[in-house]
């Protein structure tokens, strides 16, 4: 009997995004019949076809690597002086005090600021990964530097009882101390990184890039064409983020 119940409400679970999904795709169909202007509101026949089309051109294939790419390099780029600036602030008040304004105002400015600002300074294919690299990196600072704070003292005193090694010390309690707040900024930081890479490109438009396809369809009125772009967006955000959580779930088990 408790092995039927966990069956079906395995099942159940895996209904509930498909039948949820179908039920926003019939309210989208009924929206689209009772407007009848495709430039608003195209129905989903019609952007299954435009993104049926798109699918096919080799171009869609170059832009999505393109952006992804631009994505995954400012992301890193953003943990890895995440990283160090929450590691170095967590040792040196001084430090924090020096970068503490810098954090705020970054988490205060709009993104579109930025995305200006940095197409002023640099080229358009380098403003993505600009633009991913400084929405990211604040969050994993904050984390990196709370998870540095967080182990327990019971821990550290047994440590230098024991006249434990710094490497030992790393390893053994600040690593998987910090574990937790880490993957939770990498995995949030993945979702923010992504709207906000898309964001610069349909900004400043580079060739061959999810954003400069955004950008023409809203140019050219190809309304259907912008929704099957988006739903690319939304598709490979979910599937960039499954993965991103996936990888860090298996690095916690294996530490």
């Amino acid at each position: 009997m408790k092995a039927d119940k966990k069956t079906k409400g395995r099942v159940t679970g895996y209904l509930k995004t498909p039948v949820a999904l179908a039920a926003w795709i019939v309210i989208w169909y009924i929206a689209s019949e009772i407007i009848k202007m495709e430039l608003l509101i195209p129905s989903p026949l019609a952007v299954g076809e435009a993104f049926a089309q798109l699918v096919t051109e080799k171009e869609f294939y170059i832009s999505c690597l393109s952006s992804l790419f631009k994505v995954l390099a400012g992301w890193s780029a953003g943990i890895f002086f995440g990283c160090i600036l929450g590691t170095l602030t967590h040792i040196s008040s001084v430090l924090r005090a020096f970068f503490q304004p810098m954090l705020h105002i970054i988490k205060a400015t709009p993104v579109a600021s930025f995305i200006v600002l940095a197409l002023v300074l640099m080229k358009s294919g380098a403003v993505p990964v600009f633009t991913c690299a400084l929405i990211t990196a604040p969050v994993i600072w904050a984390n990196v530097s709370e998870g540095l704070s967080s182990p327990d003292k019971k821990l550290l005193e047994m440590a230098e009882v024991f006249n434990m090694s710094r490497k030992k010390k790393i390893s053994n309690i600040y690593i998987p101390s910090t574990m937790p707040y880490f993957s939770a900024a990498a995995t949030t930081t993945m979702g923010l990184a992504w709207k906000a890479g898309i964001a610069a490109e349909v900004i400043c438009s580079p060739k061959n890039t999810i954003g400069a396809g955004i950008s023409d369809a809203k140019i050219y009125l190809e309304t259907p064409s912008l929704f099957a772009w988006t739903i690319t967006v939304i598709v490979l955000s979910v599937i960039l983020e499954k993965i991103i959580g996936r990888l860090l779930s298996m690095k916690k088990q294996q530490a």
